[in-house]
């Protein structure tokens, strides 16, 4: 059996905007930070299919968890972050998954639970794939999450996150993902194109 765990910090070690953002996230000290999701995975998908290193990768999402669910509070994370993420080579988001249930349902549409902890959020995730988050600790050691596991990422799987329904934006997700990465393998893919094209 593969050890995807070793694997995914040999490939993350190996990529210098991703050890550059987890450095910085690293120097922030916020509680519970991560760089989670497309960054990651992707980088791993594009080392599979001997993809340029950035392929399809549309910014570095970062996740924290501050009980100070103020706007104010986040609002000052997000700027000081993007103050020093300027010269970075993909757009940096961070948000407090401790407030997102505050905003999730007026912006998206539906019911967001109130968390307990950063890492729960990626139980929350559309893929299970998508489930990943690796955070850069003191001693220099990368701590890897994957409610899921990795196989999926490694075996470039998209299967839909089976505690969430079905949904448009999952399906134009997909469509875009498996147009970047043509051997992704999307579970349900013939449901899938009973959805609406992106371009309708």
């Amino acid at each position: 059996m593969r050890d995807h765990r070793a694997e995914l910090e040999a490939i993350i070690r190996a990529d210098p905007d991703l050890m550059r953002i987890l450095r910085l996230l690293r120097e922030f000290a916020l509680p519970q930070g991560r760089l989670v999701a497309g960054a990651i995975y992707q980088t791993v998908w594009n080392q599979l299919c001997a993809l340029p290193r950035g392929t399809g990768i549309k910014d570095f999402d970062l996740i924290y968890f501050d009980e100070d669910v103020s706007y104010e509070a986040e609002d000052a994370v997000i700027r000081k972050v993007a103050a020093a993420a300027g010269g970075f080579r993909f757009p940096v988001e961070i948000r407090n998954q401790a407030r997102v249930h505050l905003w999730y349902g007026q912006r998206f549409g539906g019911h967001y639970p109130k968390l307990a902890s950063a890492d729960q959020s990626l139980s929350l995730y559309a893929a299970t794939a998508h489930a990943v988050g690796a955070s850069l600790e003191a001693d220099d050691r990368i701590d890897i999450i994957a409610p899921f596991g990795l196989d999926d990422i490694f075996d470039m799987i998209l299967r839909r996150n089976p505690a969430l329904p079905a949904s448009a934006s999952y399906g134009e997700k997909a469509r875009r993902a498996k147009a970047i990465w043509p051997r992704l393998r999307v579970v349900e893919e013939a449901a899938l194109g009973a959805l609406p094209s992106p371009a309708t």
